[in-house]
This record gives C-alpha cells, structure tokens and sequence, in this order.
C-alpha cells in the first residue's frame, strides 16, 4: 500500500461511479472503492484482515466480509486464499493483481524480471493531494510554516529586474543551464570539497530529472543497477519502467553506514551492472550517512569492476558539512552527482543538477535536450541569486536548528509510545520499527486522519514489514503517536514481517 490521503468518506454520494450507501456493509465498501478509484491505494495493495478491519471500525465481521464481497462484484479487489484481499490492477485486462516481485539475492542462473515493486504514482498521488489532515508523518518534504517564502519572493523579483533579462526569457536558454547558477554552483560544491568546474555542471528540473538524464545515458533495457534497500520506491519504479534489473543492496545495517559489501560484490560479480545509484548522506528512508572508509570501500570495488556510481545528495543542505561524500574522494572520476533544492526552499521549486567528468557532462547535455531541451532559465537565475545571499544561508541555519529539535522530540514520543529506531536518528527521516504491520497499521491511520509511509515502500519486492518512516518535522505531534499506539494494539500480531532495516 502507499501512503494516501485521509478524508473518511461519510456521504458516498460524492463519488459519481457508485449508487448511494444505505448500510453499513455498503458505506464500508464505498470508502475503500474511493480510495482505489482515487489511485490512491495502489495495485496489489492488502486490504485489512476482517477482523482488523471489523476492530476497526467497530463493525461485525460479517459486515466487513460483506463489504469486501462487494469490493470484489465490482470489480476493486480480487481474493486470494488464505491471503486475504488485495487491490485488482485496472490496468490489466485479465483481472489479476499486480503482485511485487519476490526478489531475493539472484543466482548466476536467473535475475530479477523487471516488475514494477510498487505503484510509485499512487504514492506521489497520496504525497500531492493531502486535505484534511490532521498531521502527515509520511511526508517527504518540510513544512510549509519552516519554508521563507519572502526570500523566493525577492529573488523572484531579482532576477526578473536583471538589464536585458526579459529578453533571454524569450528564447532557448543554455542546454547546460544558466551559466551564473552553475557558476555558483561550482563554488558550492567546492565548500563540500567536490572539486568542479562550471563547465561540468548540468542543471536539471528538480533532482529527480537529474537522476532519469544520468539513467537514460548510460543504460540500455536489460542491464542491471544496483541499488539501496530499503530506498526510494520512486526510483525504483523509475528504473523498471526503462527496463532495468534492480539489484538491491542492505543498507542501514553496517556500523559504518555503507552498503552490504559483500552482496554488493557478489551481485556485480554475477550480474555485471552498469551503476550503482545510491544516497550516500542522510539516506532514505533510514538517515544513516557512509563513513570515509566505507566510501573509499565502494569506489574500489567500482573501479575494479569498471561501475557507475551515481550520488544522490538530495538531503545535502540538511547534512552535516564534514559528511563524506564519494564524489570527494572520487573527484568526479567515476561518480555522478546530483543534488537539488527542493527539500530546503520549496517543492515547487525544481531545480536540480548534476556534475560530473567533462565528457559525461557533454553526453548529459544531450540526453537534457531530448527530454526537456532547455531548463527554465528564470528560475535558475533566481536560485543563483538566492545562493549569494546572506539570508538563504540563515534560512539554513534556521532550519537546521527547527529540525534538531523536532527531530528530538519525535524521537522521545517515539520511544514512549513504545517504538526502537532501525538506525540512530539523523537528517529528515527515522527509521521506526513500531512492532506491527504497518500496511496494514497505514490503513488504520489514513481512517484516523494520519498520512504515512509503510515500510513495504522502501523494498524492492514490498515486503510485509514492522518498519514506517517518519518524518522528524512532521512527527513531533504527541497525538499521532497516541493514535498509533491505540491502533497497534488493535491490529492482529504481525506475521512474516521483516521488523529490521
């Protein structure tokens, strides 16, 4: 399941698809017939056992067996012995169940068959619809109330009063980006010791369009990645959808923060990838950083096996400024990097970018062409203003500090309502094992009012887990983490859930 929205659906007459609700049994089938016709419970998403379900809503189990007989006449949801009821896939003509591929370590015999892990949409559907709310731990972003948006506002204004900038607006900017933002950019990434030249810098729309131009260059369908697990199910769904083999690779686990070596070695041994696409600081969902020597472990192992590291630094301006990062140690050799500001000035604001050695830049530059010819030039002028001001670097500052001390008092509810943390709390995100299920706890929150991000989210094959992410910013409500712990006491032991990272 991903996270969606909460709004309990009441009056079933606002959904234009279905008859009036008259009985209980009706009213309960309606409200999960709105959220899959919404999107926003994903294909292959479980729906609650009948007597969590029943616990739940204060229902008989006959009512929910009802309910979910209805679900299943109309056509939302297919049963599974001995299983229970998943979410049918809309998009199949069969009727079946998108079902998550079972991906365990591959054997030099087969590899992973390139499935979709999970419906990443329905995920960003949930992320960008929220109304109603009382509070979303699930969350990627910080809240609006942390974010200046008076200083947007000015270098807006800055840069539109620019001499002559009204008339570079009205043609084709840079293919490689405006050349004042990748100037200061250049400076920037010299603060974090990654030695780069404006010449090898390529803006983006946002960092995730950074990191589809790094993919789209340098892959071809069929070859294989290695990737982070549990990470982001964006990029793994990204990944699939051009056809590429996910290899994943624990993380979170390592006392020194860094990947598993020893089934990364085997993977590349057996597979031969192409990249290895990791978030080396402030990783999501567990937080954890890599050390100096794990990072220097990593770049032997890519060097001597001719592999691709791409470094994904979104959570840069909330890391620490020693964090080690591999593109120092690399100098740009055979990393790639790419950050953006999204997650420290505003979501809307997509600007990303990506360095690297001058001639991948060149092939970057090229693959940008053909996916988005230019990006939007006024806006990279605006952030170039921004990052010589004084008042961007306190708005840092200020966040950092607005951070530290949500982060702590998340963490000391947490633990009261009875929560261990996966790995030591740092950056925007825990890794929380709550002790039960937590696709099916998600449920049980989104009729609460709560939006959150299930564990199963953040594994290639989306696994029953007893982990959720949460974020620090948005967590530090004493009321979620009562409602949790009402819930989760409510829900059935978990079965066959992976309670570590």
């Amino acid at each position: 399941m991903s996270p969606t929205q909460a709004r309990p659906t009441t009056n079933p007459k606002a959904s234009p698809k279905a008859a009036p609700a008259t009985t209980r049994t009706e009213r309960l089938a309606e409200r999960f017939a709105e959220h899959i016709r919404q999107g926003l419970l994903a294909p292959g998403a479980r729906l609650p056992s009948v007597r969590d379900c029943a616990a739940r809503h204060g229902l008989s189990p006959g009512t929910v067996v009802g309910a979910y007989d209805l679900l299943q006449a109309r056509g939302l949801v297919l049963a599974r012995p001995q299983r229970g009821f998943f979410v049918r896939d809309r998009r199949e003509g069969g009727g079946s169940v998108a079902a998550p591929a079972q991906v365990a370590l591959p054997s030099p015999a087969s590899a992973p068959a390139p499935t979709a892990p999970v419906d990443a949409t329905a995920l960003i559907r949930g992320m960008l619809t929220l109304r109603g709310l009382q509070g979303a731990p699930g969350m990627g972003t910080l809240p609006e109330a942390w974010l200046d948006a008076a200083l947007l506002q000015r270098a807006l204004r800055r840069s539109g009063g620019r001499a002559g900038s009204a008339g570079t607006w009205l043609a084709y900017g840079d293919p490689a980006g405006d050349a004042s933002l990748r100037t200061a950019l250049a400076l920037r990434l010299g603060d974090l010791g990654i030695a780069a030249a404006p010449a090898q810098i390529v803006t983006t729309v946002g960092a995730t369009h950074g990191l589809d131009i790094v993919a789209r260059t340098l892959l071809a369908p069929g070859d294989a990645v290695l990737v982070d697990e549990p990470g982001w199910a964006v990029e793994y769904a990204r990944l699939t959808m051009m056809g590429a083999r996910l290899l994943p690779v624990p993380r979170g686990r390592a006392p020194d923060g860094g990947p598993d070596l020893e089934v990364m070695e085997r993977l590349i041994a057996t597979h031969r990838p192409r990249l290895y696409v990791t978030v080396s600081v402030l990783h999501n969902p567990t937080g954890v950083s890599v050390g100096a020597a794990a990072a220097h472990r990593v770049l032997r192992l890519a060097e001597a096996h001719d592999l691709v590291v791409v470094e994904d630094d979104t959570y840069a301006w909330l890391a620490p400024p020693h964090a080690t990062r591999l593109a120092q140690l690399d100098a740009l050799q055979r990393t790639v990097y790419v950050s953006g500001f999204a997650k420290i000035l505003a979501p809307q604001w997509r600007i990303g970018f990506l360095a690297a050695a001058p001639a991948l830049a060149e092939r970057f530059i090229d693959t940008k062409l053909l996916s988005s010819l230019t990006s939007p030039g006024p806006l990279e002028q605006a952030m170039a203003w921004c990052l010589g001001q004084g008042a961007f670097r306190r708005h840092v500052e200020r966040v950092g500090t607005q951070l530290a001390a949500a982060r702590a008092r998340t963490v000391r509810l947490a633990r009261e309502a009875g929560c261990r943390f996966a790995a030591e709390p740092a950056g925007l995100f825990g890794w929380v094992d709550v002790g039960a299920d937590t696709d099916v706890l998600a449920q049980a929150l989104l009729d609460a009012g709560w939006f959150t991000a299930p564990g199963s989210l953040f594994h290639v094959d989306r696994r029953p887990t007893t982990l959720m992410r949460v974020n620090f910013a948005a967590g530090a409500d004493a009321r979620f983490w009562s409602t949790l712990r009402r819930l989760r006491g409510l829900q059935s032991p978990p079965q066959r859930c992976a309670g570590h990272a």
